[in-house]
């Protein structure tokens, strides 16, 4: 089994051969090292993505708005990740996007998750009809379990959620009246031989 170091490097220098900066190249071999750490098939669509890089026309997104279309070649997936991790803490006042045709975009996966942390919110993510829970970059929740190549989304629907509790106030206040239970009232016996007691101070 190839370690996340080797697969990291390895996307890298492949990245490099593509043509990216050694900057994104550093970016995508973080990506893939992330989508094969969560399970997700990194290596065989960042494979199928480089074999057609060349012969097939990507559409490059500078400004991301809430709404993106490209109705002849599909967004690059590389290009759109790099912008969306660019500007998130603009965009999650937009609270939902929508991209339509982009080009492998399980690649574009890694760089929301990533943005996940940077703003400390979980991102729900909706490709087509594969659902995705990205949270805070520590675990991606989803229902795509098939080991396939996705050579294109007809929509991609992103979504900042809000940050709340899962649990109950009173559920938390029971926890919390249970772990005061392991308080101990401090007693002169406890003092005298708390760490520190009974030495003498000669200065």
């Amino acid at each position: 089994m190839k370690s996340f170091s080797e697969i990291d490097t390895i996307s890298k220098r492949a990245s490099r051969a593509l043509g990216y900066s050694w900057g994104i190249s550093e970016e995508i071999g973080k990506n893939i090292r992330l989508l094969e750490m969560f399970g997700l098939n990194g290596i065989k669509n960042f494979n199928a993505y480089c074999s057609v890089f060349k012969k097939r026309k990507f559409q490059n997104i500078a400004l991301i708005a809430k709404k993106n279309y490209s109705k002849t070649s599909p967004f690059c997936p590389i290009t759109t990740g790099v912008n969306f991790l660019d500007q998130v803490t603009i965009l999650e006042e937009l609270t939902d996007l929508e991209f339509q045709n982009v080009g492998f975009p399980l690649l574009f996966l890694p760089f929301v998750s990533r943005a996940s942390e940077i703003i400390g919110k979980k991102i729900f993510l909706k490709l087509d009809n594969r659902e995705f829970l990205l949270n805070f970059n520590q675990s991606i929740f989803t229902n795509f379990l098939n080991n396939e190549i996705i050579d294109n989304s007809k929509i991609i629907n992103i979504k900042f959620l809000t940050n709340k509790d899962s649990f109950t106030d009173n559920e938390w206040k029971n926890l919390l009246n249970l772990s005061h239970e392991t308080f101990v009232d401090e007693s002169e016996e406890l003092k005298k031989s708390a760490a520190g007691a009974g030495l003498t101070d000669n200065d």
